[in-house]
């Protein structure tokens, strides 16, 4: 019986590679754990958060950073990249449970665990584009594609070229720069 199930999955595999059958599934675009499915990030869920954030620039997902890098960005937002963004103590309480409960260290979903996995213990990254895997990831982009860019601008921008961001996908597939097009490494 082992040898048969051998020969029918070795069967499968040269249908599948000899014949182009795609299964649509790519180890790239979504990874596997004990069989389960992983999302890039978590969409951004808290509607205060939202509101506050997303209201001066895109409502950035908890699980692009760790924990640590959210609790130090709450703790400066008198002077947030040139800005005063204070907001209650109340309100400040409340972001910092939604996004450090939901940060790149503190879930599963597969783009999160990577961005965190490339931040050593001792780094505490402000910003998203000073990661390790944010720097891989885009280091092929050529600067005039978005620095010169008036749709652009600055790579902070992430909802301008990736368009499905919002809801927490970064997959190189749905990447169109303005001006340039489909973009993929």
């Amino acid at each position: 019986m082992h040898q048969k199930q051998k020969l029918l999955g070795i069967g499968l595999f040269i249908l599948c590679v000899g014949g182009g059958i795609s299964l649509g599934v790519s180890a790239s675009d979504k990874e596997r754990s004990g069989g389960k499915q992983h999302r890039d990030v978590a969409p951004v869920q808290e509607k205060q958060y939202s509101a506050d954030c997303g209201s001066c620039h895109f409502a950035y997902q908890p699980g692009l950073l760790p924990a640590r890098s959210w609790e130090k960005l709450l703790a400066g937002l008198g002077e947030h990249f040139g800005e005063n963004a204070e907001v209650s103590q109340e309100v400040q309480n409340a972001l910092k449970t939604y996004l450090t409960r939901n940060a790149a260290d503190r879930v599963d979903d597969g783009r999160s665990k990577k961005i965190a996995a490339s931040i050593a213990p001792d780094e505490t990254p402000v910003r998203i584009t000073e990661t390790r895997y944010f720097v891989k990831k885009h280091r092929e982009i050529p600067r005039r594609f978005w620095e010169k860019n008036p749709k652009i601008g600055s790579l902070i921008r992430c909802e301008a070229c990736h368009t499905k961001a919002e809801e927490g996908s970064f997959n190189e597939h749905e990447v169109q720069i303005p001006g340039i097009g489909r973009w993929e490494d």
